[in-house]
């Protein structure tokens, strides 16, 4: 766990980005009511997890997984999150299998380049290997 309270607050310049993109231009916030937000946020982050870790442990599980998020959620009475919470993690999953498929092909395309270049090596020493048999051919020839 952390040794000091303040090591569990958010970084501060996400908190200030969040804050930003949440208030209309021209608007500025203290530095006491940031960092009141940054408590907060923490404080939110931690119960949120530890009730998706009772619902882990009813499970009995040691991965809190976003089934668990999302009925802590609904137990901490922020129902008006999930619905977000689950096209966000319907987007990340389709993100993540994107690039999965992705580095995929890219592992496939990588193969068969390499199964083209031992072709083509194959071919060269055949190519080089008949070149020797017509020498030695003709050197018979000409004995």
């Amino acid at each position: 766990m952390a040794e000091r309270p303040e090591d569990l607050n958010l970084p501060n310049a996400v908190i200030t980005r969040i804050i930003k993109e949440a208030l209309p231009d021209g608007v500025n916030i203290s530095k006491e009511a940031r960092s009141a937000i940054s408590r907060a946020a923490s404080v939110f982050v931690l119960y949120a997890t530890s009730c998706a870790n009772n619902f882990a442990v009813k499970g009995k599980r040691k991965t809190l997984n976003a089934g668990d998020v999302l009925s802590a959620m609904e137990e901490m009475e922020f129902q008006r999150f999930v619905a977000p919470l689950k096209e966000s993690l319907e987007v990340y999953r389709r993100e993540q299998k994107g690039k999965k498929e992705a580095r995929k092909d890219k592992d496939k395309k990588a193969d068969s380049e390499e199964q083209d270049k031992s072709r083509e090596e194959e071919n060269d020493d055949d190519d080089e290997r008949m070149e020797e048999e017509e020498q030695n051919d003709e050197e018979e020839v000409d004995n």
